[in-house]
């Protein structure tokens, strides 16, 4: 639950064991569109609100083992957008945050795992690849291609029925490559892929793409939010995970690098719900968001105060405040984009849903976060 009281953890942490197993790194999928790899949401999307947007977000929603917490998620996200319909709240599509499936990625997993659980949910889902959707079992005859089936689902240079369901009615979506940028009208997306070890791995092919994207979009800053998406946490204070050193010197290399620096960073990898204020040197304070409680049955908890185990002390901390989080719910965050004369303004809500019958409300919104996109951040 959120922990409003003195003694709550306040800082991310490093997990001592944990093992940086940069040897899983697997080699990238030739991209299916063409460089510089944008996505117009218009072409999936083509009456998308240019005023205002909003859509849901949320990652590791795979796994097998109590399926039906997923459907829980997944039956919540639907709810909702029945229910704002017609308004101008109502979600126009849902970004995962990758591990769509586990424990590998194979085709065979996708019914069960996703195309089911959100068969129902009305709008078109945007995906970025987590570690499992990535990984491939080595003990599969069909010996599979990293992220084949993947890109199957959200990489294809056409919308079609995905050919390896047996059942499902949703199409696949046209991304243009496992990295890339989704524009829309009131934000830019950037996509990251960081691969299958446990703290995330980004080939110097992405590096170089992601510095020019962050220049493109730095030119509209004020017109369009910048919101970066990778699956892997650079921050956490998980005790599974911890954050990862490498994605916090890449993203800091690449901002400095640039002298851009997003709105936002979401990610999943971490089963829980984290909110975190980093302040960078020239005093830009940036969210970074872990969104990973989207239904994989194990929940990570977050690290005990003074636990040697789980140091906080790192000089790289310093200037990163934990500010809320849930580690026994899942759920999913509602963002909200809206732009008119007088503001431009980011709002995101986590709606965390009970996996038991506690009473009729099967979820409810326990974090508020909001963001002027041009006067301030967070």
């Amino acid at each position: 639950m959120l922990k409003p009281y003195p003694d709550k953890r306040t800082k991310p942490v490093y997990k001592i064991k944990a093992i940086d197993d940069q040897e899983k790194t697997w080699p990238l999928p030739p991209p299916t569109g063409t460089y510089p790899y944008h996505l117009n949401i218009e072409k999936v999307i083509p009456a998308i609100n240019s005023k205002k947007m909003v859509f849901h977000m949320t990652g590791d929603t795979g796994g097998y083992e109590l399926p039906h917490i997923k459907h829980l998620v997944a039956n919540e996200m639907v709810k909702q957008c029945d229910e704002l319909k017609g308004t101008d709240n109502s979600p126009s599509f849902f970004f995962h945050l990758g591990d769509v499936v586990y424990n590998f990625g194979q085709a065979k997993e996708y019914d069960p795992q996703f195309l089911k659980p959100f068969e129902a949910y009305p709008c078109p889902i945007f995906a970025i690849a987590g570690n499992h959707d990535a990984d491939v079992d080595p003990l599969d005859t069909e010996h599979p291609e990293s992220l084949k089936a993947f890109l199957e689902v959200f990489c294809n240079t056409e919308q079609k029925p995905i050919k390896f369901s047996k059942s499902s009615k949703r199409l696949s979506n046209i991304q243009p490559n496992i990295f890339y940028t989704l524009n829309t009208p009131l934000a830019n997306i950037i996509c990251l892929y960081g691969n299958v070890p446990r703290f995330g791995s980004i080939t110097d092919i992405q590096k170089e793409w992601f510095t020019e994207e962050l220049l493109n979009c730095g030119k509209t800053q004020n017109e369009k939010a910048l919101i970066i998406c990778v699956h892997h946490s650079a921050y956490s204070a998980d005790t599974n995970h911890g954050s990862s050193r490498r994605l916090q010197a890449f993203l800091q290399t690449s901002f400095e690098t640039t002298n851009v620096y997003p709105n936002i960073v979401f990610s999943g990898h971490v089963h829980n719900y984290q909110r975190f204020t980093k302040t960078y040197n020239n005093g830009i304070k940036v969210p970074f968001i872990v969104a990973g409680a989207g239904g994989y049955a194990e929940l990570h908890k977050i690290a005990a105060l003074n636990d040697p185990e789980y140091p906080d002390d790192d000089p790289s901390f310093d200037n990163v405040v934990l500010e809320n989080y849930c580690d026994d719910k899942y759920g999913f965050l509602k963002i909200s984009i809206e732009k008119n004369v007088s503001e431009f303004y980011l709002q995101g809500e986590f709606h965390s849903v009970t996996n038991q019958n506690e009473d009729k409300i099967k979820s409810k919104v326990i974090d508020v976060f909001g963001i002027h996109l041009v006067t301030d951040r967070i």
